[in-house]
């Protein structure tokens, strides 16, 4: 059974399993099989290092200077997102989702370039916004702001003239085409953070999006580890792991989901 990845709690340690997932994580020759639980393991880490800044520096000091700016973008999407919800309680009740395998890689990679193709809004963006929207689409389930599907549409603006175009609002592909074209619609072609800011209104948001994006424009096999990240969620015990599979049909306590699947959290030692 898959459990939350362990990490070493030395930063020597630390910088250099992170520099060799990223060399692994990047490498077209790494077998497909290995890469989930390589960038679970990755995206762990840079989840950890967000929230734990004296740790994040020791670490980039041993980091080879390949990966340090390489991390620091990771670092900067992850605090965007965190200071996005500062204030906020962590979450106790985890939500009535299910989490699902997404699309094939390869197949999200088409739609994010025709899409690119027919719009100007690069790939890279067209990404990111479904990494942090849906993980990529394992994410089926409803927001507390009424959005759907993978690119996270309210059906009002789904409906818009232009936008949806008659397409399945759960459907990557017509999902995809329509953040698109409302990213455009919304400015996004003169400045894409203003674009990005009539997706979600926040400065942090379109920060980190940006961020995830230029990770991917920096080096397109960056893809390869995004594609593969988890869904996970602040909550009040800690960091959770929803893995595919989950599947509530309304919303559960933290504490009673952890009673079944104690694997999904962080390990305390």
């Amino acid at each position: 059974m898959a459990r939350y990845p362990r990490l070493p709690q030395q930063p020597q340690s630390l910088a250099g399993l992170l520099g060799l997932l990223e060399q692994t994580l990047r490498n077209p020759a790494t077998p497909e099989a290995e890469l989930p639980e390589l960038a679970h393991q990755q995206q762990v880490i840079y989840r950890v290092l967000a929230e734990r800044p004296a740790l994040a520096r020791a670490v980039m000091q041993q980091l080879p200077a390949r990966w340090q700016p390489v991390l620091e973008l990771h670092l900067r999407a992850r605090r965007e997102f965190l200071a996005m919800h500062r204030g906020r309680r962590p979450i106790s009740q985890l939500p009535a989702w299910r989490i699902q395998p997404p699309a094939a890689a390869q197949e999200l990679l088409r739609y994010y370039r025709e899409a690119s193709a027919a719009t100007g809004i690069p790939w890279e963006v067209l990404a990111a916004v479904n990494l942090v929207e849906s993980a990529m689409g394992r994410i089926d389930g409803v927001s507390v702001a009424n959005a759907h599907g993978p690119m996270q549409f309210l059906p009002s603006t789904w409906a818009e003239p232009g936008i949806g175009r008659g397409g399945d609002i759960r459907q990557p592909r017509d999902a995809i085409a329509a953040a698109a074209r409302y990213l455009v619609r919304r400015g996004g072609l003169r400045d894409i953070s203003r674009g990005l800011w009539g997706y979600n209104n926040s400065a942090h948001y379109g920060r980190g999006v940006l961020a995830y994006a230029a990770l991917l424009k920096a080096d397109p096999n960056a893809y390869r580890a995004l594609y593969h990240w988890q869904v996970h969620l602040r909550t009040t015990e800690g960091d959770l792991w929803l893995p595919v599979g989950y599947r509530q049909a309304r919303p559960i306590p933290v504490n009673s989901y952890l009673k079944q699947h104690p694997q999904s959290r962080a390990p305390l030692d």
